[in-house]
């Protein structure tokens, strides 16, 4: 099983230890990781492997991503999390 394919991996790393991020990736994680097609699954694994601040900052709305596959999936996870700005 690849690190794209190991969901409970994925799943692992949702739990980052800062809350404000745990009550957003966590509850997306398990409501939609499974639905996500390979580019914004792609995406998201990139994103976890992020620093916390800037995952923060851009599920916030302080400022985007520079790279646009990390924005597609700030903006995916923004918007079926309900999160505005």
């Amino acid at each position: 099983m690849t690190q794209l394919t190991d969901t409970r991996k994925i799943r692992y790393q949702c739990r980052r230890g800062l809350l404000e991020l745990d009550v957003i990736l966590q509850p997306f994680a398990d409501q939609f990781l499974e639905q996500l097609d390979p580019p914004l699954l792609g995406a998201f694994v990139e994103l976890l492997e992020q620093p916390d601040p800037d995952i923060y900052n851009w599920l916030m709305g302080q400022y985007p991503p520079d790279d646009e596959k990390l924005k597609m999936i700030v903006d995916h996870i923004r918007k079926a999390m309900n999160i505005t700005a």
